[in-house]
């Protein structure tokens, strides 16, 4: 799908390692916009990357169509931080990686996906569609 000339907006999602909950919130994200005729991408990384993806969270996302073999964990930076658009951390602390007043949107309160997939799953879900609906820019593309 082309968008024409214009970036995507932004929204770097960062879970401890990189993993789990910010790769399912980012992976959704980008494929709901896309659905919905909206610009928007979204990023995972984590402040202690895993080597690589755990193996329930390649199976819960490819039962949803969703295939991440081959991913690789990211580290989270100051500069991929500072070009999103929207910050969103599932516990992290992230005061030494964001300017000063720079808002961050907290979901800390995300079930464990080792617990439960499923269960985080739905969290996250719901929360992203309710994020997708509060971003400026979000009226589908016409064209």
């Amino acid at each position: 799908m082309s968008y024409g000339s214009t970036h995507p907006k932004t929204v770097a999602f960062v879970c401890l390692h990189g993993s789990a909950k910010s790769l399912i919130a980012a992976e959704y994200l980008t494929r709901t916009a896309r659905a919905r005729g909206l610009n928007f991408l979204g990023t995972t990384s984590g402040p202690e990357p895993d080597a690589e993806i755990p193996e329930n969270v390649v199976a819960g996302l490819s039962e949803r169509m969703i295939d991440v073999r081959g991913r690789i964990p990211a580290l989270v930076s100051a500069d991929a931080l500072a070009h999103a658009d929207h910050v969103v951390s599932f516990g992290c602390d992230l005061t030494a990686l964001v300017a000063p007043g720079r808002r961050v949107e907290t979901w800390a309160d995300c079930p464990a996906v080792s617990d439960d997939f499923d269960t985080a799953w739905t969290y996250i879900a719901q929360r992203v569609d309710r994020l997708l609906e509060s971003m400026p820019d979000a009226a589908p593309r016409r064209g």
